[in-house]
């Protein structure tokens, strides 16, 4: 399957999304507005919306009943990256080649264009809910991505890397070391990834078997998500935290590793999950 194709058709239907949710916010201060939009557009890969989609075709729905959810993990997403650039956390003054939203606007205003995508993220789950069946649905995905985006997953996942990656060379390298940086990892992003994917099956009907082997996909997907992540940005001026403890080949080794057993957990799902595979292995493999 050409996943790059299957992006470019998906990514779409998501930027169009996120737009008309924007457009509702009008009577906002403008700073505001341009706070919140500076990092969405334009945006990244759209890659943990467009596995939300992706989830909802593998268990026989339409993507677009996912979509929903996929505006709403986008908006939790980048409202990380807009608190994880400030100078109290990472301190970056440049992301996808443009300035950071603390240095385009000020920090003051960064720090509430986050409080805002954050909480509009759930405004956008909480709307158009029909029937009470379909609103119990939604409550359980409400409550999958509150998880994922609070104290129990990035927001405490980050406390923990800020202190792991303080420690810097203090490191022992030890296995606790490495418990600790899978459970970062799983926290920080892999969380994320378990809402899009696992709420994206929730909303298209998904039974509890599916829900339960999509989260484990997810999770693997997600962890190796991030130590792809960290080997692509091993020349950056920050080396990764997973190189700390082991090389570039043995992190490449655990990445596959987890793409294998992420993927054998969907086996058999069909051709209507092949969108789902093919973007696991371009999370895992990318070059880029």
């Amino acid at each position: 399957m050409d996943v790059d194709a299957y992006m470019a058709e998906r990514i779409p239907l998501v930027d169009h999304a996120i737009e008309a949710r924007l457009a509702l916010l009008s009577e906002t201060p403008e700073s505001l507005q341009g706070a919140m939009r500076h990092l969405i557009f334009p945006g990244g890969k759209r890659l943990r919306p467009v596995f939300a989609l992706a989830a909802a075709e593998a268990v026989g729905g339409p993507a677009n009943a996912a979509l929903p959810l996929g505006v709403a993990v986008e908006l939790v997403h980048t409202y990380s990256l807009v608190h994880d650039d400030l100078p109290c956390m990472d301190d970056d003054d440049s992301r996808r080649g443009r300035p950071t939203v603390h240095v385009a606007f000020d920090e003051a205003t960064a720090v509430l264009a986050g409080d805002a995508l954050l909480t509009e993220a759930f405004a956008v789950l909480a709307d158009g809910v029909g029937s009470d069946a379909e609103a119990q649905i939604r409550l359980g995905v409400v409550t999958k991505l509150a998880l994922a985006a609070g104290a129990q997953g990035l927001v405490g996942g980050q406390v923990d890397d800020l202190t792991f990656e303080a420690l810097g060379e203090a490191g022992s390298g030890s296995g606790t070391d490495a418990t600790w940086l899978a459970s970062i990892h799983a926290r920080k992003t892999a969380a994320l990834f378990q809402a899009a994917i696992v709420g994206g099956a929730l909303l298209a009907g998904a039974n509890e078997g599916q829900c339960s082997r999509l989260d484990a996909f997810a999770r693997d997907v997600g962890i190796g998500f991030q130590i792809a992540d960290d080997v692509l940005d091993a020349d950056s001026e920050e080396a990764a935290s997973i190189l700390r403890l082991q090389g570039i080949d043995d992190a490449k080794d655990g990445a596959e590793a987890l793409l294998v057993r992420a993927l054998g957990r969907i086996e058999g799902w069909g051709e209507a999950a092949e969108p789902l595979r093919s973007l696991a292995r371009f999370a895992i493999r990318r070059q880029r």
